[in-house]
């Protein structure tokens, strides 16, 4: 008999695009662009030629360390 998984599924990351990064992180257009040039900021997910996105839980890790650095 096979065993039962019983571990819950991985929570599923949303991926958002740069205007809700923005209204989450208080920065510049500019400014988040060269953050993430530096690597200050989370690396952009590329899903087209003019699609550019960034998973919600790396959003959520730089405001926490960001809040935690105050």
């Amino acid at each position: 008999m096979p065993s039962k998984n019983t571990s819950l599924p991985p929570e599923q990351d949303t991926l958002v695009r740069l205007p809700i990064v923005l209204g989450r992180v208080p920065v510049s257009r500019a400014a988040w662009w060269k953050g993430v040039k530096e690597g200050r900021y989370p690396a952009a997910i590329k899903l087209g030629p003019k699609t550019t996105c960034w998973r919600s839980s790396d959003i959520d890790k730089l405001i926490a360390e960001l809040a935690s650095a105050k």
